[in-house]
Formats: C-alpha cells, sequence, structure tokens
C-alpha cells in the first residue's frame, strides 16, 4: 500500500550499500566541506547538464539567489518569472534585493512560455527565471531568443527537471546560468538538502564560486559583497556521485508511471499533462480537476496518498500580498485552484499504479 506520492525508503539494496561505503569514506578522510568529493561530483554533474562548470551550494533556493547575484542583479531591477511554481523564485528575487514581475502561463503545460512572455512589461527587467514546473523543459529556444532581443539574461530553474531533454540538450545548458535542487525528493536527491549552478560562462562561474563563501578571492580576503555560506558539504557530494548513473533509468521509469496514467485514468473530469516525452522527467505527475476537494476525499478514503504543488500564486501569499494589490493572472490562478499530484516514483510498482487508476476512474464527483 502506497504511504506517500514519493516512498524515500525503497531505496534498492545495492544503492544503499553504495552509500555506505561512500559516507564511511568521507567520514574517514576528515574533509567534511568543499573537499574532493564536491569538486568530484562537480565535474561529473557539468559533465552531465553538457557545460563546462558546475558549483555545488547548500541548497536549490541559494543556487537561484547566487545566480541572480553573480550576473549583478540587485537593487532597483526585475526579474521576470511565474507565480505558480511554489514562490522558491520568488524567494531567491526579494533575498538578492530586486522585484519579481510576473508572467502569466501556458495553460496546458502550466509553464511561461514566449506567447505568454509577449505581453510582459519588459521596462527594467534584468532577468527571467524559468522553471522548468513539475519536470517538464519549458520551450527554451523561443524563449532564449525572446529574452536576448530584450536584453535579458535567462535563469533555468531546474530543480524539478533533472536531466530533461530538448533537442538534445539537458536542462541547465540552455540559459546564462541553470539551478538544481539536491532535496531528497528531486530526481537526484541528496540525504539532506544540496544544490547546484550551472553554467558556461567561465567568469560568471568563478563569481558564484567567490559567493558561495563569503565572497573570498582568498581565504579571509573577500573581494565580492553579498557573499554568504553557502557550500554543498562532502557527505551530500559523495552520495550524489552514487546516484547521478541511476539518474536517467530513474526518469525512464517516472516517465513510463506517467504514461500508465495518462491511458490508464479515463475521467471526464481529470485533465492530463499534455507532454510526456523526454522533455519531461515526471518529478510530479500533476493533474487538473475543477473538483478538486472531492477527489482529494475520494483518494483518501480509497488510502491513495495526494498532494498539491502549489496552491497558492506567489503574489496571493499573505506575506507578499501588500505589494500586488489588484494584481491578477487568470490563467495562473484557476491552474493553482485545480492542480492535484499523485503518486509517481521510480519505486513504484505497477500494480500499485493500478490501485492509483482505479480510485481516480471510481470517483464520482
Amino acid at each position: 500500500m502506497l504511504e506517500a506520492i514519493n516512498e524515500l525508503t525503497r531505496m534498492p539494496a545495492d544503492l544503499q550499500a553504495q552509500i555506505e561505503k561512500a559516507f564511511k569514506e568521507v567520514l574517514n578522510s576528515g574533509w567534511y566541506a568543499l573537499g574532493p568529493q564536491v569538486a568530484r561530483f562537480e565535474t561529473a554533474f557539468s559533465d552531465y547538464c553538457g557545460v563546462p562548470y558546475a558549483i555545488g551550494v547548500a541548497n536549490g533556493t541559494d543556487a537561484l539567489q547566487l545566480a541572480l547575484l553573480g550576473l549583478g542583479i540587485g537593487e532597483g531591477d526585475y526579474v521576470a518569472t511565474a507565480a505558480n511554481a511554489g514562490g522558491y523564485a520568488t524567494h531567491a528575487i526579494f533575498s538578492a534585493h530586486a522585484q519579481p514581475r510576473y508572467a502569466e502561463i501556458e495553460p496546458d503545460t502550466l509553464t511561461i512560455s514566449a506567447s505568454t512572455l509577449q505581453s510582459l512589461d519588459w521596462q527594467g527587467v534584468k532577468a527571467l527565471i524559468v522553471t522548468h514546473l513539475y519536470g517538464l523543459m519549458a520551450p527554451m529556444p523561443e524563449i532564449i531568443e525572446l529574452a536576448a532581443r530584450h536584453g535579458v539574461a535567462v535563469i533555468e530553474d531546474c530543480a524539478q527537471a533533472h536531466g530533461a531533454l530538448l533537442d538534445g540538450r539537458k536542462s541547465g545548458f540552455w540559459g546564462e546560468v541553470g539551478c538544481f535542487s539536491f532535496y531528497p525528493t528531486k530526481n537526484l536527491g541528496a540525504l539532506g538538502d544540496g544544490g547546484a549552478v550551472v553554467t558556461s560562462d567561465a567568469e560568471l562561474a568563478g563569481r558564484i564560486r567567490q559567493l558561495r563563501q563569503y565572497g573570498w578571492k582568498s581565504k579571509y580576503n573577500a573581494t565580492l559583497e553579498h557573499g554568504r555560506n553557502s557550500r554543498l558539504d562532502e557527505v551530500q557530494a559523495a552520495l550524489l556521485m552514487e546516484k547521478l548513473p541511476r539518474l536517467d533509468g530513474w526518469n525512464d521509469r517516472r516517465r513510463e508511471v506517467a504514461r500508465q496514467y495518462a491511458s490508464a485514468i479515463i475521467h471526464p473530469e481529470v485533465l492530463h499533462p499534455a507532454i510526456l516525452d523526454e522533455r519531461y522527467v515526471a518529478h510530479l505527475y500533476v493533474i487538473r480537476t475543477r473538483h478538486r476537494e472531492s477527489l482529494q476525499r475520494h483518494l483518501g478514503v480509497c488510502g491513495i496518498p495526494c498532494d498539491i504543488h502549489y496552491p497558492i500564486p506567489d503574489y496571493r501569499q499573505p506575506s507578499l500580498i501588500r505589494h500586488f494589490r489588484g494584481f491578477s493572472l487568470p490563467k495562473t490562478e484557476a491552474a493553482c485552484a485545480e492542480v492535484l499530484t499523485l503518486p509517481c516514483f521510480p519505486e513504484m510498482t505497477n500494480e500499485e499504479v493500478g490501485q492509483v487508476v482505479d480510485a481516480v476512474n471510481s470517483w464520482k464527483p
């Protein structure tokens, strides 16, 4: 019986043994922060993403904020982004002392696109954060072209899209910088917090490396403002190194679960994700229904876990609403009111997928 939408205790025995060995190696090394394990993982992850540089940091939100600071974004600047992705980009923007400017989303993909960005007020916008929501890569070639016309840097929020592919290029390749989270539930997850920034720009990579450790050019010699302590530790790097070779296989299984849902859940009140190809790594399988509370109750009775990612547009959050009075994005608000997440993780059995399918199909609104 399923207990959660992502059951982290179902770790394969051989992987657990590899992780225990890696942990002991770090423990015995006496080097626990910004050491050889981090350097090894940074090289492997940059190679995986197809870019020259990766910088390990403490978490995915720090990755976004350090990317903004590395690009010189700060007070008086605007950063365009979507408002339906949990608030992580918004938090990073405010932490960099900039201001968010929200773009509408496409109803079928729930991401921004070049089309939705056409109506954006670009005055004062210095950067664009594109979130590959639920594991689906946004249409990057068109977005990159549009941003270039406006002279705006593009930051990819890849926290949910490790390994997603578009035109043979992985997430993180497209923008000036890509930002990843390794929170335990991610497609590539650590056993705690962790993150990374990837880029093809050597100068930008150098600035972000300084910013993650107090702005130091050398030890105790801080030459950049706004530095902080945001280091990926050796234990998490070593564990991620063991998991990275399995990532593509895990993504394939996630897509297979998603395809089973899409073909077998047949209900007139349920809308499925529009894209299930290699652009989508099925970090979350999110359906839409106008009767969400009714379906939630029904799934609870059936013993099927579900969740909502994400119920409140950023500009409607109680801590932020004073900044955005009168502002509205109808398609964003409709999505936030209708999305519902079903269980989807690589270790799910086909029998469990069938149980979820049967529960949804038996629902009577």
